[in-house]
């Protein structure tokens, strides 16, 4: 994915792939953006999407500051999304719109047939955002278990 330029209610706005030198800004939005878990560390996450072949993070960049950011991945046939986040003071401009437009091209640029995506149940904004973007809620159960001892 080359850098793409958008105009998003008056900002214009490039979208492109993050660098290392991302790192400290896209965590401190995702703080912003209530994202972040005590248990999941964002420098890590970071870096495993950027190191691997079949993930990347988007940043949406306004005037050379990170705007949003979305990371995205696939397994060869799901592509899933993590870390979409905005700006709070940029939310509801159509800024998430673009960037999940972006995850989508990314997801096909690569014949993945499908994007999945989590979002809390009593989240009721983000599960909002992503109804009227025509995503489905799905019947799923999901199981984890923890790798890494804690």
């Amino acid at each position: 994915m080359t850098t793409q330029t958008l105009d998003v209610d008056g900002l214009t706005i490039a979208i492109g792939h993050a660098t290392d030198a991302d790192t400290e800004a896209l965590a401190a939005l995702w703080e912003r953006a209530g994202l972040t878990r005590p248990w999941n560390d964002p420098h890590a996450d970071i870096a495993l999407a950027r190191r691997g072949p079949h993930s990347t993070i988007l940043v949406a960049r306004e005037g050379g500051s990170i705007a949003g950011s979305a990371m995205v991945g696939h397994d060869g046939h799901r592509g899933w999304v993590y870390y979409l986040a905005v700006e709070p003071d940029l939310q509801g401009r159509g800024l998430g719109r673009a960037l999940l437009r972006a995850v989508e091209d990314w997801l096909r640029a690569r014949a993945i047939p499908k994007l999945m995506l989590l979002v809390r149940p009593d989240n009721e904004k983000v599960r909002g955002f992503y109804a009227a973007e025509g995503y489905l809620e799905e019947p799923r159960i999901v199981f984890s278990r923890r790798l890494d001892g804690n």
